[in-house]
């Protein structure tokens, strides 16, 4: 019973500071940095890559459409080879960030927009797997359970983490429900740690109304600009682990659930 915490950091720029990174990178084992196109800057990429490796947390690469103004969150249409080329721009350089402190990128994840998007849509979802694998073919890419890009991830031939979101709810569909309707983002940190109990309970998605759609789930997310994103991961931490659950890197966690007869695939 081998699981991750991961958490979206590196999100301040220049003088102005985004959540709690420090705190956060006590409780989780994942660590998903900004590279400069919504959120962070050289210097804040570099000190977050620092202080997590100080703290034992596997480094990943939080490219986005390049929507500074809009935090990333904005839906945007690019040519597939300026997408390609724009991600492997922003890989680049916080493996660069890496290098520098000693360290070395494990994984990637996309941010907001065009995560979601990408979740959907299978063209999308193939340039940022295309993107990945023509930088680093070893790093792994961590994906929502259930999407179009762990599919395209799959075709690509790279290794896929299957995530969940800890403080999001979910549409019957297996997407998340849209941050604008009540109820899309959970707060209450109580909330959240049932909320991932059920769907680790179920083996799989729970949604509103209480479909389940079974899925592999390798590493649970919790927003770091999410008020009370500190107290909710450090309750998620505590109840996973007083229910028998191991929190560990990406990696491990994607192997431990490949070797559990107890895993189910979609």
């Amino acid at each position: 019973m081998k699981i991750n915490l991961n958490a979206d950091l590196g999100e301040s720029f220049g003088a102005w500071t985004m959540g709690e990174d420090a705190a956060l990178l006590q409780v989780v084992g994942a660590a998903n940095i900004a590279c400069g196109f919504h959120a962070g800057d050289p210097l804040v990429m570099r000190r977050t890559v620092r202080t997590a490796l100080d703290a034992g947390v596997g480094l990943g690469a939080h490219p986005s459409y390049p929507d500074l103004q809009g935090f990333g969150r904005r839906p945007m249409q690019m040519a597939p080879a300026e997408l390609e080329a724009a991600l492997i721009y922003q890989i680049g350089a916080l493996a660069g960030m890496a290098a520098a402190e000693g360290g070395r990128l494990v994984h990637v994840k996309p941010h907001g927009a065009l995560n979601n998007q990408a979740c959907e849509d299978d063209a999308l979802a193939d340039v940022v797997a295309r993107a990945i694998r023509a930088f680093d073919r070893e790093l792994i890419l961590l994906a929502p359970a259930l999407s179009a890009l762990v599919r395209a991830g799959e075709r690509a031939g790279l290794r896929v983490a299957a995530e969940v979101f800890a403080d999001r709810a979910y549409t019957d569909a297996g997407t998340l429900v849209p941050r604008r309707e009540p109820g899309a983002v959970l707060h209450d940190d109580e909330a959240v740690f049932a909320h991932v109990m059920c769907m680790l309970d179920a083996g799989g998605i729970v949604s509103t109304t209480g479909k389940v759609m079974t899925t592999a789930m390798h590493s649970i997310c919790v927003h770091g600009d999410t008020p009370g994103a500190v107290a909710n991961a450090r309750r998620l931490r505590a109840g996973l682990e007083g229910a028998g659950w191991r929190l560990v890197g990406v990696g491990e966690a994607l192997g431990a659930w490949a070797r559990n007869p107890l895993a189910r695939d979609p």
